[in-house]
């Protein structure tokens, strides 16, 4: 992906679930090395509440809804939920509040699982809520990565300082 081109191929999604794996593994380095002075109840409630929010009224809707198109209410729930800038919030007044514990290590376990582990991030509106594949990403996939087909950009496309040499 770039500034023009958002989508990722195969390869480049692969890598930043990869990234996060690294990610979670420095979290579970730090939890399994602070597991006695882990509030448990706090780690729970820190845990779940991102999904009891922003994961289980979309995908219930999205379960019981004939057509698969529900609010874009549940897609906001999700996406601000999941985001890291909002559990960073989070994770600041939580311990400005409660105090700094490592219980708040359930916030980017969870994050970080979520697109490691199971591939998911932000939701956008245009695809629906459980993952089905997209039929229009179906045939871009199909194009950018089909390997006898170099794409060359027409002249004009190009940005005006990569015409000048």
């Amino acid at each position: 992906m770039d500034a023009v081109n958002h989508f990722e191929s195969k390869t480049t999604y692969s890598l930043i679930r990869l990234e996060y794996l690294g990610a979670l593994g420095v979290a579970f380095y730090f939890f399994f090395n602070h597991l006695g002075e882990i509030n448990w109840w706090a780690f729970a409630l820190l845990f779940v509440y991102i999904d009891v929010i922003g994961y289980i009224p979309g995908a219930i809707a999205f379960h019981r809804s004939a057509t698969k198109r529900i609010s874009k209410t549940y897609y906001v729930l999700y996406n601000t939920m999941h985001s890291m800038f909002t559990q960073g919030v989070v994770t600041l007044l939580w311990g400005l509040l409660f105090g700094w514990e490592w219980a708040l290590l359930a916030l980017p376990i969870h994050l970080c699982g979520d697109r490691a582990l199971f591939g998911n991030f932000l939701k956008p509106f245009g695809v629906t809520f459980e993952p089905v594949e997209h039929p229009a990403f179906a045939r871009l996939r199909a194009e950018v990565e089909a390997p006898d087909t170099p794409y060359a950009p027409a002249p004009s496309a190009l940005p005006e300082q990569a015409l000048v040499s």
